[in-house]
């Protein structure tokens, strides 16, 4: 089935608003984890025009690359290294404005200068994966998006 995403090109906020009853209605009686990720990725990627949008899930001790738009990746990120692997260690959104500035940034591309990442959580509140976005400026992210983007994830949400 072909979806469309309609979004105006209100505020950032306004965007956020509009997109989140389009992921429930996207998500909606599907069942397979890979295929939802798959499109939450596209469309933030397609909504915002973020320079990465991917999602990276729990395996063992590390963060598996899954589901993205944009260029290649890292395919690997251990527990407590880098944004990502910081998020998932301490179960909580990061959001950073300047990631070299960040101690221990994994540059999977030297073209993000800025980055958030959100952890999926299970319904016992484990981390199973993280919602990572990286942008090719500084100080794209903010209470905005972490707010929107939590609220998001929490439709991903795995039952245990």
């Amino acid at each position: 089935m072909a979806e469309d995403l309609y979004i105006s090109n209100g505020t950032k906020e306004e965007r956020y608003a509009a997109l989140l009853p389009q992921l429930k209605g996207l998500l909606s009686g599907e069942t397979d984890e890979v295929a939802n990720l798959a499109n939450v990725a596209a469309a933030l990627k397609e909504t915002f025009g973020f320079f990465w949008v991917g999602f990276y899930r729990v395996v063992g001790d590390e963060l598996v690359l899954g589901p993205f738009q944009g260029p290649v990746a890292c395919t690997r990120i251990r527990k407590g290294r880098g944004v990502c692997g910081t998020a998932w260690q301490e179960a909580r959104t990061l959001v950073v404005p300047d990631v070299d500035a960040f101690p221990g940034h994994i540059a999977c591309s030297s073209l993000s200068r800025s980055e958030i990442v959100v952890p999926l959580l299970d319904g016992a509140g484990e981390v199973w994966g993280v919602l990572d976005i990286d942008s090719s400026e500084f100080n794209t992210f903010d209470d905005v998006d972490a707010r929107f983007l939590e609220e998001a994830c929490r439709l991903l949400a795995r039952n245990v």
